[in-house]
């Protein structure tokens, strides 16, 4: 019935019951037709009537191409009963949903879903019971668990995003929408919006645990800093321990630099080898631009990737409307390549078989120097050939005077706008002494590096635990430090997140760091670096170095830790790059 012309019907406050008794709101809309339609949900905890402008998907125009939209608010959030615990209750709730859309006199049983960041994770989780009428999810800019990656990467709790979208998104949201509802909470949200202005002196607070805004409006908060550990809280609601189960096609979408970046690859490529059906396992899609959380138009407030580079120029609700076609009406395959990336740099999209790039080669480039790679002005050195009888470069790490935070994949205040996310330049950071900056010759010719980068470092500290964050940069010839993607590492953590285990101080041990997933062109007379430090506040908290409990700890309890990198023959440390040549 697509282009047909018809009348749309809206219903208002529709209850959805849910196995416990308690009922969530949702609004309908669809055409006004006697024939029984596939549905598209989309269970969000930001308000049912509120489409954000950045999304990919336009619910309206969807609706009008000949679906049944249904847009339900979460457990405890707006209209819906019940009280909100982030991730806990999405799978039993989205199960209840799509079997309550598939059943209604209007719905033709065929059920999708769509949605980003956190409606993706409402996606992911429904999906992970198996309810026989959802046939596709359409998740963007969304993790693919929610310790590592979510609330936590690499061991550091990710200080800047959770605290920052538990009190404004989320907490602010419901007080403003309990006031309009006839409450008085005028002291409330004084305090929380007060909070929100001043959230830097938040971020600095110490111990982590126990704030008293926290606890009366965002009590989930100081729930995910008694798990620092990936325990069984966090598997029991982990996309990443179900892909098995999910027997659905999937079109991902992510962006080179948000936040969740790794989440939406690794769903992509863990639904390709895992999922329950080869239908599933075929069915999956991936699109990833040069995008943070916030900006999805390319334009940054230092960088512009070009005219082509704007999700909405990709026209994402036709090729919605096209995923959607074919799983939910059974509609000719028209969705062209697998995947579709953007390279940053030549600033041109590629259209690609699978992700990972079938013919990326992992290249070594060894750390070198003569011990004083402090700062860009030291003598750190990225090469292609293999470190010798070098000295070791040390650098303190100080929880009073952190690494601090500029742009990168991150959530921090005004991440909902994208103006603190993204390629900013590093020069202010890289003039610090506790920064170690090894730096390769301008390139000669064009160097694509498209995959998953990984840092491994022969590493000794004088403490018994410590962070070692890692940056990726693209230095320009004027000098501007770009960075690409970011990763850090709690070296408790090392050989598993779920097991921490101090280091013993001075021993040298090999790890393996994140620093994360990219696609960007180094352009001849460009140099490759590598920035590795002890922080990256307030994007991470600050480790204490003690091995102890850091959430409960205060900052007379941190120490400083004195950390080094080696780098000769016997110790190799070296920066992976998966690198594409072509003709």
């Amino acid at each position: 019935m697509a282009g047909q012309p018809f009348r749309m019907v809206i219903e208002r406050n529709v209850r959805v019951p849910m196995r416990d008794g308690l009922t969530l709101a949702a609004e309908i809309y669809r055409p006004d037709t006697a024939e029984r339609l596939p549905v598209i949900v989309e269970r969000t905890p930001y308000d049912r009537h509120w489409m954000p402008p950045g999304d990919p998907v336009n619910g309206i125009v969807v609706a009008e191409a000949g679906y049944a939209v249904v847009m339900v608010d979460c457990r405890g959030r707006f209209d819906s009963d019940g009280d909100f615990r982030p991730f806990l209750a999405e799978a039993e709730d989205g199960e209840d949903t799509i079997a309550w859309a598939a059943a209604q006199p209007w719905s033709n049983g065929r059920v999708g879903m769509m949605g980003g960041s956190y409606v993706g994770a409402t996606q992911w989780l429904a999906a992970g019971r198996r309810p026989p009428a959802l046939q596709a999810i359409a998740p963007y800019v969304t993790a693919s668990d929610y310790h590592e990656g979510w609330v936590y990467q690499g061991g550091a709790f990710q200080l800047g995003f959770s605290l920052y979208w538990s009190l404004n998104p989320l907490a602010l949201a419901r007080l403003l929408s309990r006031q309009a509802a006839g409450e008085t909470l005028d002291a409330e949200i004084a305090a929380v919006r007060a909070g929100i202005e001043d959230i830097g002196r938040l971020y600095r607070r110490r111990p982590l645990r126990g704030i008293d805004l926290m606890d009366r409006f965002a009590p989930w908060y100081d729930e995910w800093l008694a798990h620092p550990d990936r325990d069984a809280f966090w598997r029991a609601i982990s996309p990443e321990e179900r892909y098995e189960s999910v027997a659905v096609p999937a079109l991902h979408i992510g962006g080179w630099h948000d936040i969740f970046v790794e989440g939406t690859l690794r769903n992509y490529r863990g639904m390709r080898d895992r999922g329950a059906t080869d239908a599933a396992r075929d069915g999956q899609q991936l699109i990833v631009g040069p995008w943070s959380h916030g900006i999805m138009n390319g334009i940054f407030p230092e960088r512009h990737f070009g005219m082509q580079s704007a999700l909405g120029l990709q026209d994402p609700t036709a090729f919605h409307q096209r995923f959607y076609d074919r799983w939910l009406r059974g509609a000719a395959d028209s969705a062209g390549a697998p995947v579709r990336l953007f390279l940053m740099g030549a600033n041109e999209w590629r259209d690609e078989t699978d992700w990972p790039i079938l013919d990326a080669v992992v290249e070594e480039w060894h750390l070198r120097g003569d011990g004083r790679a402090n700062s860009a002005r030291g003598d750190g050195r990225l090469s292609r050939a293999p470190a010798g009888h070098e000295s070791p470069d040390a650098f303190l790490a100080d929880p009073r005077d952190p690494v601090p935070t500029i742009g990168g994949p991150t959530l921090n205040r005004g991440g909902g706008v994208g103006w603190m996310a993204g390629p900013f330049d590093q020069r202010p950071i890289e003039a610090r002494a506790d920064v170690l900056c090894y730096t390769s010759d301008p390139l000669t010719r064009p160097l694509d590096v498209i995959g998953s980068v990984e840092a491994v470092l022969h590493v000794a500290s004088s403490a018994l635990d410590t962070d070692i964050t890692a940056k990726l940069i693209d230095v320009h010839p004027d000098g501007r430090a770009e960075i690409l993607t970011d990763g850090i590492l709690r070296l408790r953590y090392r050989r598993s997140l779920a097991d921490p285990e101090p280091l013993e101080p001075g021993r040298v041990e090999e790890i393996h760091v994140l620093v994360g997933s990219t696609a960007n062109r180094f352009l001849p007379g460009h140099r490759i670096r590598l920035d590795i430090a002890g922080s990256n506040f307030p994007r991470f908290d600050v480790n204490t170095n003690t091995a102890g409990v850091i959430a409960s700890e205060t900052a007379d309890e941190a120490v400083p830790a004195i950390n080094r990198v080696f780098h000769d023959s016997a110790r190799p440390s070296r920066l992976l790059l998966p690198v594409v040549e072509r003709a």
